[in-house]
C-alpha cells in the first residue's frame, strides 16, 4: 500500500468467524496483542476464505464470516469473486 496506516487496534470476532469449519482466516497485517489476541499491524490485515458446493455459496459464507470480524478502520472489499459469480439480481 502506498500510504501509512494506524496500527495496534484490537481485532474482535476471529473465533466467531472461524466457528464455521469451512472458513479459514489468514493473517497478514496482524500481530499478537500479548494477551492471546491480535491487533492490526497495517496493510491488508486479514483474508477470509471459505469453501462450499458453489463459488456463490463460498463467497456468501466468506462474507458472513468476515462480517463477524471488527476493528477500527476496517475496510471490507465486497467485489472479491464478482467475476466468477456473474451479475447479481
Amino acid at each position: 500500500y502506498p500510504r501509512d496506516f494506524e496500527v495496534g487496534f484490537p481485532i474482535q470476532g476471529l473465533a466467531a468467524a472461524e466457528s464455521d469449519p469451512d472458513v479459514v482466516v489468514f493473517h497478514a497485517g496482524t500481530r499478537s496483542d500479548g494477551r492471546g489476541g491480535f491487533a492490526t499491524a497495517g496493510g491488508r490485515v486479514l483474508g477470509v476464505t471459505a469453501r462450499a458446493a458453489s463459488v456463490a455459496q463460498a463467497v456468501q459464507r466468506a462474507y458472513a464470516a468476515a462480517d463477524r470480524i471488527q476493528f477500527r478502520g476496517r475496510h471490507l472489499r465486497r467485489d472479491i469473486a464478482a467475476r466468477a459469480i456473474g451479475p447479481r439480481a
